[in-house]
């Protein structure tokens, strides 16, 4: 199919990862780093050993790396060139290669066009490429490819056809998808969030595109043009070119800000909840939802119970909220509104796993959450209840960061000498700030 022509003014994609720059105070020399969860090697490192501290990835094929992300047990690269690097897990074909074997090492993947951005489900996986069209593989067992033909999974890139115009973001949650396409417009297929939909308000007509295979636009947001989009487990959201951030979908656990157990329909949150300010990044994992305002803050929220919102929460909260909170209205729990997380200002980038989370400050990079399988990269299995700095990469500078499900990946540049002492203060002054 041909790819669909670009609009004339089309809206600078904000979810692309930065390319590199020229660094002066640094060394040229920069290395892959994995760490977590391997069963299926989706580290790279070409084993299937769990790793709790970063280890760098021996590969001639990791030049120009630009962008870097991983689902439920497969990890996926874009160069500067716009060309994918895959590993890890392949048994629905998520890897886009043709075949169902596991793939221990990054390994090159061929598509037809360039790719600007990639995205990974559990099981499947999204492509956008340079001129806007959606490519999809892997499981398509709750219609999360977005295609027509009635196949239960696909090892080749299907295009996704129902979308009309080009695309500029992509999201991919659990068993469901998402797309913004040039005019604003946000889509969502896959039957992900049905179930859950229909247990919590089964005397609703529920909308459509709940339960749609194809793309389905979403309603409620014809007012305001969309630029981005993010995607939980059971959960949507999507960023506003005016600073608003709507959330829809699962509430099980607070993540929509909202007392309903259910959203069927898109709710923005308010702005005073962000201290008055526009938000410019949304990033989500599971259960919990991470937002960057214009000013360099940084809010969490959702679910709380291994420390993903890298804040302390009452011994009760961050739990199931259960069916009760919507029958009553009851007032939200401190865990479910957005709240700053004050040492983290200013955070270039950000990444959420499951329930871990990666960002960059400054020359460091910290970790937090669920941490079972050393995702978080401090040498330990315990959860980390705070951001944490990554102490084997402190002689290094992050530069880019993506996380799956339940790894974590960084590109990091060796460090001159003379800059690492200066970093390794700010990383101990970072420990001892309080939230």
């Amino acid at each position: 199919m041909t790819a669909p022509e670009p609009c004339a003014h089309k809206p600078h994609a904000t979810n692309h990862a930065p390319r590199l720059q020229p660094m002066d105070t640094y060394t040229t020399k920069c290395r892959l780093y994995t760490w977590g969860a391997n069963s299926y090697g989706q580290l790279g490192q070409g084993n299937t050993e769990d790793l709790a501290d970063p280890q760098h990835t021996e590969s001639s094929l990791l030049k120009g790396v630009i962008c870097i992300t991983g689902g439920g047990g497969h990890s996926a690269l874009i160069t500067d060139s716009g060309s994918l690097l895959v590993c890890g897990q392949n048994h629905k074909g998520q890897l886009g290669l043709g075949h169902t074997t596991e793939v221990l090492t990054f390994v090159p993947l061929s598509l037809s066009s360039p790719v600007q951005q990639v995205c990974c489900g559990w099981d499947s996986t999204l492509f956008l490429t340079d001129s806007g069209q959606v490519l999809s593989c892997g499981s398509n067992a709750f219609g999360q490819l977005g295609v027509s033909l009635q196949v239960p999974y696909s090892a080749e890139p299907l295009p996704v056809q129902s979308l009309h115009e080009p695309v500029i973001s992509i999201a991919a949650g659990l068993r469901h998808a998402l797309a913004v396409t040039c005019s604003g417009g946000v889509y969502q297929w896959g039957k992900g969030m049905h179930s859950q939909a229909k247990r919590c308000r089964h005397d609703t007509v529920l909308p459509s595109y709940l339960s749609s295979k194809e793309p389905c636009k979403v309603p409620g947001l014809d007012l305001v043009t969309s630029v981005k989009v993010a995607a939980g487990s059971t959960h949507s959201a999507c960023l506003t070119a005016g600073g608003d951030v709507f959330l829809w979908g699962s509430n099980k656990y607070g993540q929509l800000g909202h007392a309903d157990s259910f959203l069927p329909l898109p709710v923005a949150l308010d702005h005073s909840l962000f201290n008055g300010e526009s938000v410019i990044h949304i990033h989500s994992g599971w259960t919990h939802l991470i937002a960057s305002t214009e000013s360099g803050r940084v809010f969490t929220w959702g679910r709380a119970c291994y420390g993903q919102l890298g804040r302390p929460v009452p011994a009760n909260e961050g739990t199931d909220l259960g069916r009760d909170a919507a029958q009553t209205g009851s007032s939200l729990r401190p865990h479910s509104v957005p709240t700053e997380i004050s040492h983290l200002a200013g955070a270039s980038q950000i990444a959420c796993g499951s329930e871990h989370n990666l960002a960059i400050k400054g020359d460091c990079l910290f970790s937090w959450g669920w941490n079972e399988h050393g995702m978080c990269g401090d040498g330990s299995l315990c959860d980390v209840m705070r951001p944490q700095p990554i102490p084997a990469l402190r002689a290094a500078r992050p530069v880019l960061i993506g996380c799956g499900a339940g790894h974590s990946m960084a590109l990091c540049c060796l460090k001159d000498r003379e800059v690492e002492d200066c970093a390794t203060a700010s990383a101990a002054q970072a420990e001892g700030e309080s939230v």
